[in-house]
């Protein structure tokens, strides 16, 4: 009888095996880096064979011998979503590095697109659920057919294939034979249909992708989607790959948010907040994003998500660690934000590569914010920190203006919760209370659980909801008047990162924008036309009188 079931999760930054009992419990695990790679600014890549290496590595030390055949049920994929990889049917060789889901390089292709349409950059949301910005892989997927020699040709014979980093992984580990991926990853791409769950001819003409180097579409949970070939990896010789789950749609399923508007915020490399609304597609008019979170099973019922996720969250803390040197590590971050008594009028906004949801401003670029002499390290630290926090506000009041539901709690997970001073700010911020599970590792749990029911190792979600046991909750204690004055201070800060990149000044669009969301006024965010308001006016002629004045009086000196 089967004793465990397997999932790998492979993400921005390195990749995992990990091995559940039927209790969810992590019964062993292994973990490898790889390398990043950035060309130029704004471009990121990965090696797709060192990611396949890697896997393989961590298979192997996971498994160590131990486990003996027929006591693994089956394996779920979890994976970083929209990267990019196209390769060669016949060598199995990619033909270019993985183009990351964070590179900005496509900015120009996104925008060339998006003009081609009267509503822009939302002209494909009501087919895709998607905005046509540089984040999803279709863009991707064009610089490569336009760059990579000889792509195109071989792309319209059949030979180049492409897939996102799950159908790489399964294509290798079925030996070649399967070139699949799931609806939740096929979500992000820009070319499937969310509501038939199928590539669409006419999202394929828009990009020029040819239909024939495109995976087949499966359900999330099924046992059918391949089985692994020994000559790959040995100790996986004939596992059901039953599972293949985007990672935030993974830590969704994996935090058991089974219930229309239950939502989780996961706190990695970026950080990604979710929100489960049932069977129905909802459309976001306040710039998030409606995706699918999972089907289980060929002709079931899918379910649907809205989405909103930032790009730097613990990677902000990892930049302030390699490059400012400010600290020698993340474990310090905790001790160093509680050194100080705020954040002494310092705020960061990460806008590395531009602002992601609900801003999609692809001009944003970093600043720090309300510097002075007072200032120490450690409320630039604090600051970076808290940023986390502001962003995931952001978002999740976009998702209860879209949704018309209030939230209770927030449910999270990843790397950044074992920061108490994170997650009590996150409660203060949101006014609402913050948990983390007992199994901090969610997004491997859910690819496991999504591969665990499709094989009967698990017998439903009502049993999965049972097990999922709370670590340590965090209430929110800042008062009203303290919580709102920060959060206006941010939307400040978040103005001063507008504008920076090949884009003329649009003074406070985005932030006035957020302030009616938040305020729940959105058919005014909409119907806003981003003309300065009459107290912005007010304030130029002002400053031009003023500088006529001054020249004025410096001429009759003079005289």
């Amino acid at each position: 009888m089967a004793k465990y079931v397997g999932a790998i999760d492979q993400g921005t930054s390195s990749t995992r095996f990990m091995l559940f009992d039927r209790d969810g419990a992590v019964v062993a695990q292994a973990q490898a880096e790889h390398t990043q790679i950035y060309p130029k600014a704004g471009w990121v890549e990965h090696d797709p064979l060192e990611i396949w290496d890697k896997t393989r590595e961590v298979i192997d030390k996971a498994l160590g011998g131990a486990i003996r055949p027929g006591e693994l049920s089956a394996i779920g994929i979890t994976n970083q979503r929209e990267t990019t990889i196209v390769w060669d049917r016949t060598t199995g060789m990619p033909l270019h590095n993985a183009i990351v889901w964070n590179d900005t390089r496509t900015d120009e292709i996104a925008r060339a697109v998006a003009a081609r349409f009267r509503k822009g950059k939302d002209h494909l949301r009501a087919q895709t659920g998607l905005p046509i910005v540089p984040y999803f892989s279709a863009t991707k997927l064009v610089w490569l057919l336009e760059n990579v020699p000889g792509l195109r040709d071989a792309a319209e014979a059949g030979t180049a294939l492409f897939g996102t980093v799950d159908t790489w992984l399964i294509w290798n580990l079925t030996g070649r034979t399967a070139h699949v991926t799931d609806v939740s990853n096929a979500s992000r791409t820009l070319l499937m249909n969310v509501h038939s769950l199928q590539w669409e001819a006419k999202l394929l003409e828009t990009f020029g992708v040819p239909a024939i180097m495109l995976p087949t579409i499966v359900p999330s949970s099924s046992a059918s989607i391949g089985l692994c070939d020994g000559a790959a990896v040995p100790g996986l010789a004939g596992v059901h790959i039953a599972g293949i789950l985007g990672d935030q749609q993974a830590a969704t399923f994996g935090q058991v948010c089974f219930s229309p508007g239950q939502a989780k915020a996961t706190y990695g490399t970026g950080a990604f907040i979710m929100m489960n609304t049932g069977e129905r597609a909802v459309a976001s008019t306040n710039g998030l994003l409606t995706t699918v979170g999972w089907q289980l099973g060929a002709g079931a019922k899918p379910v649907y998500c809205l989405e909103g996720g930032v790009a730097y969250a613990g990677s902000l803390v990892q930049w302030a660690r390699d490059n400012l040197k400010m600290i020698q590590n993340a474990a310090q971050t905790e001790s160093i934000c509680r050194s100080v008594e705020d954040n002494g009028g310092v705020y960061v906004v990460p806008a590395f590569a531009g602002l992601f949801a609900p801003y999609w401003r692809s001009d944003a670029r970093g600043v720090i914010c309300g510097l002075t002499a007072f200032n120490t390290v450690a409320h630039v630290v604090r600051a970076c920190v808290e940023a986390s926090a502001y962003q995931v506000k952001d978002i999740l009041d976009a998702m209860a203006c879209d949704s018309h539901v209030r939230l209770h709690a927030l449910r999270c997970d990843g790397g950044m919760t074992v920061n108490a001073f994170l997650m009590q700010f996150q409660a203060d911020m949101l006014d609402v209370a913050v948990t983390v599970p007992a199994i901090a590792e969610t997004t491997a749990l859910g690819a496991a659980f999504a591969a665990g029911l499709a094989v009967g190792f698990y017998p439903d979600q009502a049993t999965l909801t049972r097990q999922w046991v709370k670590a340590r909750e965090w209430v929110p204690h800042m008062p009203r008047a303290q919580r709102e004055f920060l959060a206006s201070r941010w939307c400040m800060a978040i103005d001063r990162s507008l504008d920076w990149h090949q884009s003329p000044p649009a003074g406070r669009a985005e932030s006035e924008r957020l302030e009616l969301v938040r305020s729940g006024s959105s058919s005014k965010a909409l119907e806003w036309s981003g003309r300065p308001s009459a107290a912005a006016w007010a304030v130029r002629i002002l400053a031009v009188v003023s500088i006529a004045a001054a020249g004025f009086i410096s001429g009759r000196r003079l005289r």
